[in-house]
């Protein structure tokens, strides 16, 4: 029998309901339960792909090609249950699924309304394409009261009903400030949001508060009075000095315990070596790199929510800490700023856009190639590598992206075609943006005696692509006699996957996003090894 729990949010948003979400996850997991997590998300967008990361923070991608919201990375790497198209939808996406119902008469001449179609389709979202799950949770973006998020209210809302309230419970996150002026904690806010979601029929079962201190037992009480919950349903949510301390610091709050009551569930206790294994790797590290991060989006670090983790990750594996120096890929357009790269032990170049920026990441490129500074390129990273070789090493003065606009040399050229699984994807110019892209898991092959075939010790693997351009095939005589090693291609010999350079300390580049698949439990082989050479680097300068 599956159980669903909802969590919502109230007063602001960012407090984590993400984080929260993935941790509870973690947390049902290590007793033993066959979990899975979703996300509501409000917004009338059909999917994030064509959002500004400056607006929405990172698009996930999942092996089945979906666009989808950064928290379902949290999700992933909380929990390692691979994310799916159908857990992720959209204000966007309920509403083309409905009126293309209704455009091809599915509805019989009815007058389409958000009650009962809109919010039936939202219940069909939730409860559907499940194997098994003992727990579904449900993560509704945005805060209570947003006028766009009513539909998924009273979606879940119906919901909680039609399975039963021993199947459903509702889990509020909200906000408990501290007043320095008058040196107290507040419960106001809280007690606000809790009849906010009142008035719309949903009385939560828990309340996560989230504080930057200790809430005092008077305080709990205090809420748990007029938020009509349990004392013991009052769960703080302190601060952490790395989300991967939240679901430790959770289940010593009771959160799980009091999830399992109220379903009437006698678990044993959660395994929690591994959390704990981690957390004392990322608190008492041996040492540290630093690696620059040379990125187009560095204003809004969700943007490379994925990569800061993994870099993390990597640095878990070698016990060191990872320090990333952020840093605006347009700075190196400028005479003599490249030299601002002297001191790190690394650089890492990830995926973008557009041509903004782009002479930066060349010149980082450069930089890392000549002074031996271990390089790792994703993306656009690997393009702009491979551009940068192609001018400096191959001769090919006038090579660029087609991306860019025309150009005499496209070394890198935009992909109108190419083959998943048993059938051809085809892309026209000037087509729609959205879902456009090459998207999801590709299989890659190794060239054997390779850097890459070393660090993954197999022959075939699958990793998650999210772009339009590629390497042209068409360059890539002139470019291994100049001393690039195409090391991964597609099955298919066509498509450049991976490219190193030999005779560099570390030198890599791919085409796909390996952040993606990163875990704090199985980092990625590609970060482990890298911040291995960024270690050895460190040790010479």
């Amino acid at each position: 029998m599956t159980r669903y729990i909802f969590i919502t949010g109230g007063v602001v948003s960012s407090l984590g309901k993400g984080l929260a979400s993935a941790a509870l996850a973690a947390l049902l997991q290590a007793r033993g339960f066959k979990i899975r997590l979703r996300k509501l998300d409000p917004y009338i967008n059909v999917d994030p792909g064509t959002m500004s990361p400056y607006q929405h923070g990172e698009v996930y991608v999942t092996d089945d090609g979906a666009e989808t919201d950064l928290d379902l990375g949290h999700y992933e790497r909380f929990t390692g249950v691979p994310s799916r198209r159908s857990d992720n939808i959209t204000t966007g996406r309920i509403y083309s699924d409905v009126i293309a119902r209704e455009r091809r008469g599915d509805y019989l001449g009815a007058t389409i309304q958000v009650i009962p179609h809109i919010t039936d389709r939202i219940k069909a979202f939730i409860g559907g394409d499940l194997d098994g799950e003992d727990f579904v949770l449900c993560e509704i973006g945005g805060t209570v009261g947003d006028i766009e998020g009513l539909p998924f209210l009273e979606a879940i809302r119906q919901f909680g009903n039609e399975v039963g309230r021993e199947r459903a419970l509702y889990v509020h996150l909200t906000l408990v400030p501290y007043i320095s002026s008058a040196g107290e904690i507040k419960t106001k806010p809280t007690q606000h949001s809790v009849k906010e979601l009142l008035s719309v029929g949903i009385q939560p079962d828990i309340l996560l508060v989230r504080t930057d201190r200790p809430i005092p037992e008077a305080e709990r009480k205090k809420i748990a009075l007029f938020c009509n919950v349990r004392r013991e349903a009052v769960i703080p949510a302190l601060d952490m000095k790395t989300i991967y301390a939240v679901p430790l610091a959770l289940h010593e709050e009771g959160l799980d315990a009091e999830v399992c009551r109220y379903f009437r569930l006698t678990p044993p206790p959660p395994d929690l070596a591994r959390w704990r294994t981690i957390v004392e790797r990322i608190t008492k590290p041996e040492g540290e790199v630093t690696i620059a991060v040379v990125g187009k989006y560095t204003g809004l670090l969700d943007a490379y929510k994925s990569l800061a983790e993994a870099l993390a990750h990597g640095g878990i594996a070698n016990n060191v800490h990872v320090r990333m120096n952020w840093i605006d890929s347009e700075i190196f357009e400028q005479e003599d700023t490249v030299q601002r790269l002297e001191e790190v032990h690394g650089i890492l170049v990830p995926g973008g856009f557009g041509e903004r920026g782009a002479e930066g990441k060349i010149a980082a490129a450069r930089f890392a190639r000549e002074r031996q500074v271990p390089y790792f390129g994703i993306c656009f990273g690997m393009q702009m590598a491979v551009i940068e070789a192609a001018r400096s090493l191959a001769g090919i003065e006038g090579a660029c992206s087609s991306e860019f606009g025309a150009c005499k040399e496209p070394v890198v050229g935009m992909m109108t075609e190419w083959v998943k699984g048993d059938r051809v994807e085809k892309r026209p110019q000037g087509g729609d943006m959205g879902g456009s892209m090459r998207l999801g898991a590709y299989p890659c092959m190794l060239s054997p005696n390779s850097r890459a075939r070393a660090i993954y010790a197999q022959d075939l693997i699958s990793e998650r692509h999210r772009h339009r351009y590629e390497v042209n095939i068409n360059y890539l005589a002139r470019l291994e006699q100049a001393g690039l090693l195409f090391s991964g291609m597609s099955p298919d010999g066509q498509l450049p996957e991976i490219v190193e350079i030999p005779e560099h300390p570390w030198f890599i580049g791919v085409q796909f996003h390996p952040e993606l698949k990163s875990k704090p439990f199985e980092p990625h082989p590609l970060f482990i090894s890298f911040i291995s050479a960024a270690v050895t680097q460190a040790r010479l300068v």
